[in-house]
């Protein structure tokens, strides 16, 4: 029996497990004692991993659509010449913008950057990822406050902070070994607070909830500067040194009275009082965020009026601290630095000259073949498709026919697609039904690269089985394409994706995320590395767990944070007569995945999940409706659409709300087509509806 270790592609924690291997198949799974991230502890779906080490079975070949809808099985060399060639014949009939991709945040690191370089280099094509739908707007806020995407914590720091708070976050069921750090921790009058209009698993086990009205937080988080300031419960060092357009910032919270507060988040005087004080007694106050935040339609104002309030408390930089943004899939971070689609590899901007000269030299290529720009999002490649002007889609690891918002709109785009290309492990997802080209991959128990965790920690996802008869990898499957396409020596050094790893390094050279210090054979079997760790400062970078800021220097050119803020946008879709109650989304449980094809695997996971959709209702709202446990509704969307749902009643969701889990496709055909402006994250939590008992 051989034990190999390698990282959990699940969520954005990157935790390492030892995969116990005998004949080929995975007898035993144990998390990895010591790894920095989950020290000898994991989830159920990490646990459950080996259960997809027969999905992809031998003989496993792409399909073809033929003119009767059938599929024919075709060779890869035929379906890699198949693809190219349709991909050639588009752009020839339509331009090169008639074709587009949309991946994932869970392929590795060295398959995001070869299907950026065939897609976006070469092509010249649209590419966006499901990253679109959770990190988006943590990536503008990063951007725009700090000067580049990074988060400095490290998840020591929810073990030092004697004052956590989540908003719009629940890692009791979201990220289960992050919620264990926080357990973990013994700080003397230790508080975890939970702003959330839902009562949430976390906000159950938290000192403080704060039930606050739908869509009010940054309402809030203005009128808590506001008392901050008024108070003077400020670090004027810090604001001073480190920081830039604060005086701006305090005659702009001025209007966020405290009586405007109470009003338009339902709290009372004494809760948003309390809130102030909590924060300014604490010493070491760290604030994290995820979905709640990221999925609105002003949700980059959010997430930076919580970088605000870090700011100018001085809680930034040191342990214990932070305004942190926790990322949702397991190699998001991943896919915002080396992708090729919102920059270049490893940061930086497609018109600057120094990064174009520099990139073209690592790649080996003419700097006139380098993307030109940012792709197009994801809602401007769905439009796209619908008014006629992309004609050709080719998606890796997703499912945006359950995942995507609004989610019919997809469904009748992949109908006017003259090719969709749906390159997963299972042929069983929603995404397969209209493709006319399915490329079978293997999982990640059959494959080799690198993934970036929420702290910015590199880690090694490394075979743990051997790959049955014309079984491939994603890599493998966009290189083929890229040879049939014809690039000739563009693919030189990308062989494998070692060989991508190393072109990687140099692309990060000199950049906040630099990894040139980072080797392919020091991460196998390691702790993982967290970035930045330049080449020749190994020795001062040794500290597994490592955080960002504690100069108080951060990548504006004036190496100031800034106070970004923006006056509270009308709400462009409120409740009215015909729509007078709110649909909030989430996840469902802690063994549940997204749309639920990968852990639709896990028998124990399958036997404690309903196999309906179903959403969660205010008890006197049921009693005042006549509506009784598990009985179903029919709820309609301000989008047009409506779907049917079980109804779980409880006193955890405010009166008028309703809350859906995401993992069932009907959740998401009533989200709405809105978008933050400035991340184009679609606006996830918060449509109006109406619901009828069904009879």
């Amino acid at each position: 029996m051989k034990k190999i270790q390698s990282t959990c592609n699940y969520c954005a924690l990157d935790c390492n497990l030892d995969f116990y291997v005998e004949d080929n198949r995975v007898v035993k799974t144990v998390p990895t004692k010591g790894y920095p991230v989950n020290d000898g502890f994991c989830c159920i779906k990490g646990l459950s991993l080996d259960k997809q080490q027969t999905t992809v079975k031998p003989n496993s070949l792409p399909k073809i659509r033929q003119e009767d809808g059938s599929f024919k099985t075709v060779s890869w060399e035929e379906g890699f010449s198949h693809v190219a060639g349709k991909l050639k014949e588009l752009q020839e009939k339509y331009g090169q913008e008639s074709v587009a991709g949309i991946s994932t945040g869970q392929l590795t690191m060295e398959e995001f950057a070869i299907f950026g370089h065939v897609m976006r280099n070469y092509l010249k094509a649209n590419v966006d990822g499901n990253t679109r739908l959770c990190m988006a707007t943590a990536v503008v806020a990063h951007k725009q406050s700090y000067g580049f995407d990074a988060p400095g914590y490290t998840l020591k720091d929810l073990e030092l902070s004697d004052t956590i708070l989540f908003i719009g976050s629940n890692p009791v069921v979201a990220h289960p070994i992050l919620w264990g750090r926080v357990k973990a921790n013994n700080v003397p009058g230790r508080k975890v607070i939970v702003i959330d209009p839902r009562r949430s698993e976390t906000a159950m086990n938290a000192d403080k909830w704060y039930g606050l009205r739908w869509r009010s937080d940054l309402l809030l988080l203005y009128t808590v500067a506001n008392q901050l300031i008024e108070k003077d419960y400020l670090d004027h060092e810090f604001i001073s040194s480190h920081t830039e357009k604060f005086e701006d910032f305090r005659e702009f919270v001025k209007a966020y009275t405290l009586e405007r507060g109470i009003q338009g988040t339902g709290l009372s005087e004494g809760q948003i009082l309390e809130l102030v004080e909590l924060i300014h007694r604490g010493k070491r106050v760290s604030f994290w965020w995820t979905m709640g935040v990221n999925q609105g339609y002003e949700a980059v104002r959010t997430a930076q009026a919580i970088i605000n309030l870090a700011l100018m408390t001085g809680n930034i930089g040191r342990p214990g601290t932070g305004a942190n943004s926790i990322t949702g899939q397991c190699n998001a971070m991943g896919s915002r630095a080396y992708s090729n689609t919102a920059v270049f590899f490893g940061g930086g901007d497609f018109t600057n000259p120094a990064r174009r000269e520099r990139i073209a030299q690592v790649l080996g290529v003419e700097e006139s073949m380098l993307a030109e720009k940012p792709a197009k999002t994801y809602n401007q490649i769905i439009e796209g498709i619908h008014a006629g002007e992309i004609k050709g889609l080719w998606i890796l690891c997703t499912n945006p026919r359950h995942s995507w918002t609004n989610n019919e709109t997809f469904a009748s785009a992949a109908k006017k697609l003259e090719l969709f290309v749906v390159q997963d492990i299972y042929d069983s997802i929603e995404s397969a039904q209209d493709c006319t080209v399915f490329f079978p991959v293997v999982p990640g128990l059959k494959k080799e690269g690198t993934y970036i965790n929420l702290e910015r920690r590199l880690s090694a996802m490394r075979p743990v089985l051997d790959r049955g008869e014309h079984e491939i990898s994603d890599y493998e499957a966009i290189l083929g394409v890229g040879k049939a396409l014809g690039m000739g020596d563009a693919l030189r050094g990308w062989e494998t994706p070692r060989d991508c790893f190393n072109l990687m390094r140099e692309c990060s050279r000199n950049m906040p995320c630099d990894i040139t210090g980072v080797t392919w054979d020091a991460l196998t079997d390691s702790h993982g590395i967290q970035w930045p760790y330049p080449e020749g400062k190994e020795e001062e970078n040794r500290e597994e767990q490592r955080r960002l800021y504690g100069d108080g220097r951060f990548f504006t050119p004036s190496k100031k944070a800034q106070f970004v803020f923006e006056e509270v946008r009308e709400n462009p879709l409120p409740v009215s007569e015909e729509f007078p109650y709110v649909l909030n989304t989430g996840r469902g449980s802690v063994g549940q995945w997204h749309t639920q094809s990968r852990t639709k695997e896990v028998k124990f996971v399958e036997d404690v999940s309903l196999k309906k959709a179903y959403l969660y209702m205010n008890t006197r709202l049921a009693r005042n409706m006549g509506i009784g446990e598990m009985e179903e509704i029919q709820v309609f969307s301000v989008n047009g659409q409506n779907a049917r749902f079980a109804v779980k009643i409880t006193d955890h969701v405010q009166y008028g709300e309703l809350y859906a889990p995401i993992h069932y496709i009907e959740c998401n055909k009533l989200t709405p087509s809105l978008y933050d402006p400035y991340s184009k994250e679609p606006s996830y939590k918060a449509t109006p509806v109406r619901f009828e008992k069904v009879r």
